[in-house]
């Protein structure tokens, strides 16, 4: 009977030792698993802003050529493609860098669209006390 008594401490310590142990395994993992989505958040933020700088820069370079557009988005979807194979980024999907040169080209002098914030404009435009505050913005 002594022995008995004597060994329900240590499976007592044996089990909240044990206890202790998976669930700092488990804390350990689910860490680690976070540290790793954070990663692959910020590599993959980084790596659509280096895509949006190259097609930027690769859309405002055939500004001038005289080809069709047609010719000039493949033609910066491949510069695009190529500045990332250079870099090592070679899994990127095509329509993720047509989306990149297509974002570059709406906002590039070539469409002639009017980057103007179209809220200020009706503010300025409308009939009321509005106009006086916004006179700072210009």
């Amino acid at each position: 009977m002594n022995e008995i008594i004597n060994a329900i401490p240590e499976y007592v310590i044996t089990a909240v030792v044990s206890t202790a142990i998976v669930y700092l395994l488990n804390a350990g993992r689910l860490l680690i698993h976070s540290k790793v989505q954070h990663a692959k958040t910020t590599q993959s933020k980084e790596l659509w802003s280096f895509i949006e700088q190259v097609a930027n820069t690769a859309v405002n370079s055939l500004v001038s050529k005289n080809i069709t557009g047609d010719a000039k988005f493949a033609q910066a979807t491949a510069i695009v493609q190529d500045a990332l194979a250079k870099q090592g980024f070679t899994n990127v999907d095509v329509k993720s860098i047509e989306s990149a040169v297509q974002a570059a080209y709406e906002k590039s002098d070539l469409t002639g669209n009017d980057t103007t914030d179209p809220v200020k404009v009706a503010i300025r435009t409308a009939p009321n006390r509005a106009n006086d505050l916004t006179k700072e913005d210009d």
